[in-house]
């Protein structure tokens, strides 16, 4: 490719560099935003062959020559030689092509200079957008890599508002949401408030990078706990296991990798003052801290706290296990509703059927009664069966997953223990 010259003027009339303050500029963009000049330059240069077929509307095959010392620029008509002309406007004769330089051959591409003598402004402004742009698009990929790598962190955000049930929170740099099913049951966060918030996805989008975050993830009460309790940060105390019913109840199963620590001990603080700040920051939900354990019938027990448990029975085939509880313990081993029972199925991963100590002791008298009646009883009627104790193989099984509803003795009221977290 050989430039055969041409007439036309410098954008403007301006000297050559004039624009000299514009590369500069450039190369202050590269430092504070990492924008290497030739790659904005590059993209300068193609948006002004653009703006020229757009202002100009040529037919010709042109390209725009950006000076990286002085910031001039040339706009360029390419054409090719060939020996007869059919497109006057891409082509040139060969013998034309000579004229200007002999060793043109056919096939070669002749440059000649275009540059419109009121081209000026419309560089100008072009290359301004262009920067811009270039600018926002670097600055979105230093979010969204940023950001991305943070997943599953915890960050403190400003509330900023609150528009068709979605919060906004500003994190400093971006902005991020925080969608209805990711917000605390009955939380009410105020504009300004300060406010810690799980980082759930990032994803990209034609607007930007966008950071979706949850109040209601359980790894909000980790990273909460890792704040707030040095062991678990420095890795002596593990969290194993987290059941969570957000706005009401948590769940936490923790070891010590050091047995000179306890770990629940370690979590909950001297008077409660680890464990209160994350019950603060969760605006009273309430956390029972347990020791996680290898033994899965020890498991089971410890995760019914603050019920104290006589004794488990395991049925690894149906993964379930048979819970004995002294009879004042019941509705506390329960809790309100089967919360509970519930929660401990899903820390532990075992369905748990709770029985009181006296439920055992009628069943048992019930069978060895049935064991010792004669052969005439025994080929009689036989009592009708509980079709839930049929259908967990002998006693009414909870689901981990879903609702768990044991026994309770009859007339006995459903506690709670507001207080007690380990």
């Amino acid at each position: 490719m050989k430039s055969g010259g041409g007439g036309g003027r410098r954008p403007g009339g301006k000297p050559k560099g004039a624009n000299l303050d514009f590369i500069q500029a450039l190369a202050q963009i590269e430092d504070e935003k990492g924008i290497p000049v030739s790659a904005l330059m590059e993209a300068i240069e193609q948006a002004l062959v653009s703006a020229y077929r757009r202002n100009f509307g040529t037919a010709q095959n042109v390209r725009v020559e950006l000076d990286a010392e002085t910031g001039d620029f040339r706009v360029l008509a390419l054409r090719e030689v060939v020996e007869e002309v059919t497109d006057p406007a891409v082509q040139v004769s060969l013998e034309e092509a000579r004229e200007k330089d002999p060793s043109y051959d056919v096939g070669d591409v002749v440059e000649t200079e275009v540059t419109p003598s009121d081209f000026g402004r419309i560089a100008a402004q072009t290359a301004k957008q262009v920067v811009l742009q270039r600018i926002r698009e670097a600055e979105r990929g230093i979010i969204f890599e940023e950001y991305s790598q943070r997943e599953g962190d915890i960050v403190t955000g400003v509330v900023q508002r609150q528009e068709y049930r979605n919060y906004y929170i500003n994190l400093g740099k971006t902005e991020a949401v925080l969608t209805p099913s990711e917000q605390i049951p009955g939380e009410r966060l105020r504009p300004s408030e300060r406010v810690k918030v799980y980082i759930v996805e990032v994803k990209k989008t034609n607007k930007g990078p966008q950071i979706y975050l949850s109040r209601t993830h359980p790894g909000l009460v980790k990273r909460l706990f890792e704040l707030e309790v040095p062991e678990i940060h420095d890795g002596l105390v593990e969290i194993r296991a987290i059941a969570r019913e957000p706005g009401s109840r948590t769940k936490v199963a923790v070891a010590s990798r050091d047995p000179n620590v306890d770990p629940v001990g370690a979590c909950v603080g001297a008077k409660g003052v680890r464990v209160q700040a994350v019950v603060h920051e969760l605006k009273g939900e309430k956390i029972d801290v347990v020791p996680w354990s290898e033994d899965e019938r020890e498991y089971v027990g410890n995760a019914l706290r603050p019920a104290k448990v006589l004794y488990t029975e395991l049925f690894p085939e149906e993964k379930t296990a048979r819970v004995v509880v002294p009879d004042h313990q019941l509705s506390l081993a329960i809790g309100r509703e089967g919360q509970n029972a519930r929660l401990a199925a899903k820390l532990t991963g075992w369905k748990i059927d709770i029985k009181s100590e006296s439920q055992v002791k009628e069943e048992e008298a019930a069978k060895a009664g049935s064991a010792s009646a004669g052969p005439d009883q025994a080929l009689g009627e036989a009592p009708a069966a509980d079709p839930a104790a049929e259908e967990a193989g002998g006693f009414p099984a909870a689901d981990p997953a879903g609702d768990v509803e044991p026994m309770m003795q009859e007339g006995e009221p459903a506690q709670d223990d507001e207080g007690v977290q380990t």
